[in-house]
């Protein structure tokens, strides 16, 4: 009976809220209660460790760079594949919408690139290949041609002599020929590597863009982060896919149009100088200076007068600028606009990296982070709503 109404004491004490506490159990209490009185005081940096977070920032930023330049070979075509898989998005959703599945949409998509870079390679290989055998000849034409207007530029200090000896002579000009059709061929099987690897990427980027699309969207936990990720991505295809599709447009005109020029101007291989007049067109600033001078060179060297062999290189230089300046704006609207300078400094960045297929995907991948500060840094836009 006694332990029974011990046993009713206890428990009525728990019920009304009576607990017996160990001291150790106060002891932290009441540490806990302070801290959180406590005032908190803000540690201020001082200029050393300001100095330290930012030496270690650029220290990881010279590693990364150093990466990217180092694993050239594998990112190169990788970086490429997923470019060309995120232009080629809005083609594939097209024909998913048509109920073509997703893995045949992939091989269409990947065949139909491999085939234009086929077709266009075994159109270029004859005339390139007599460009090549023809160079000591065109070298020696081109200085002969370029001379007179060459002297008249005294701080060149270029004279006939120096085409007759020393690292200008023909007899380097053949050496030097040799030597770069060596460091060609040299490069011949990293090409090829590359090419693979593109291709392959490409293929498995088309197949698995929709669950690559769906991992990277769940890796967020939050609901307005998922949000931002699904606008992000769909704005960068957009994007992509839009400009590319119109630029491609207006460049192939553009090459249809030097065809014409350089037909009419008497230029060697009209459908060459066309067809670089549209692959130049892809790499702005760079493309039609580079583009630009070979015209004004291969003129002055077909015709005698000058005034004569500058024409198709002016008339190229005028219809792209026209091209550039009000065909272009006009068709885009403003949703594409980028700062002239940031352009040009992430060509030279890139070409720096990468060379040549670095100045090509230096576009692309101005838009891609343009795309995502503009996605991410401007709240005036009508969000998408997920489904409850």
């Amino acid at each position: 009976m006694g332990i029974a109404n011990g046993i009713r004491k206890q428990a009525s004490k728990i019920a009304i809220g009576e607990r017996r506490v160990s001291s150790w159990a106060k002891n932290m209490t009441d540490a806990e209660e302070a801290l959180i009185q406590a005032p908190v005081r803000r540690l201020e940096k001082d200029g050393l460790d300001i100095s330290m977070a930012w030496a270690i920032i650029g220290i990881f930023v010279i590693l990364a760079l150093s990466a990217v330049y180092m694993m050239s070979l594998v990112l190169i075509p990788l970086t490429l594949a997923i470019v060309v898989g995120m232009i080629l998005g809005m083609l594939a959703e097209k024909l998913t919408k048509l109920g073509v599945p997703r893995i045949t949409n992939a091989v269409i998509l990947s065949s139909a690139v491999a085939l234009i870079i086929f077709l266009v390679a075994n159109s270029l290989a004859g005339p390139l290949t007599t460009l090549a055998n023809e160079g000591p000849d065109f070298a020696e034409k081109t200085a002969n041609r370029l001379m007179p207007y060459l002297e008249r530029i005294k701080w060149l200090h270029i004279t006939p002599e120096t085409f007759q000896s020393g690292p200008m002579s023909a007899e380097k000009l053949l050496e030097n020929t040799g030597n770069i059709l060596h460091l060609v061929t040299a490069n011949l099987t990293p090409a090829l590597v590359q090419a693979l690897i593109f291709f392959a990427a490409l293929l498995l980027f088309l197949m698995g863009r929709v669950s690559l699309r769906k991992s990277i969207i769940m890796v967020f936990r939050e609901r307005s982060q998922r949000l931002a990720a699904i606008r992000v991505i769909s704005s960068v295809e957009q994007v992509l896919g839009f400009y590319f599709a119109t630029a491609s447009v207006i460049y192939a005109c553009l090459g249809v149009v030097m065809t014409i020029i350089a037909y009419a101007g008497g230029l060697p291989s009209p459908v060459l100088w066309g067809f670089f007049a549209f692959l130049s067109s892809f790499i702005p600033y760079l493309g039609i200076t580079m583009m630009t001078l070979a015209i004004a060179i291969a003129g002055i060297i077909t015709h005698d007068a000058l005034v004569v062999g500058l024409i198709p290189a002016a008339a190229f230089f005028t219809v792209h600028l026209l091209m550039e300046n009000l065909i272009f704006p006009a068709v885009m609207g403003r949703r594409l606009e980028i700062n002239a300078f940031v352009v040009f400094l992430a060509i030279l960045f890139w070409t720096w990296m990468w060379g040549a297929v670095g100045a090509m995907l230096a576009l692309p991948l101005s838009l891609i982070v343009m795309t995502i500060i503009d996605e991410l840094f401007i709240e005036e836009k009508q969000q998408p709503q997920l489904p409850k």
